[in-house]
């Protein structure tokens, strides 16, 4: 599946989750930030990929961390779409 069909699918799952946000819900989730120490252990493993010095067990946590972040740029993505929406009535 390409990355354009699994954004397709993802928007479509997403859907019924951001009809149930508020404003302020989709505020709070537009502005979701990590924490210091997961910002901290994803650039040390996003500096480590770029120099391919991973090993398996590293590339296995960067890539988790990448599916997370992945899915939480569409639920921030919805949010955003939510406020615009209501900014606009």
């Amino acid at each position: 599946m390409s990355a354009e069909s699994n954004s397709a699918v993802l928007d479509q799952l997403f859907e019924p989750v951001s009809r149930c946000f508020t404003p302020e819900v989709a505020r709070q989730i537009a502005e979701l930030r990590a924490a210091p120490d997961v910002q901290a252990r994803l650039d040390e493993l996003a500096d480590k990929c770029n120099e391919g010095t991973l090993s398996p067990e590293e590339r296995d946590d960067y890539e988790y961390y990448v599916r997370a972040i992945n899915f939480i740029g569409v639920l921030q993505a919805k949010a955003r779409a939510v406020m615009a929406s209501n900014s606009s009535r």
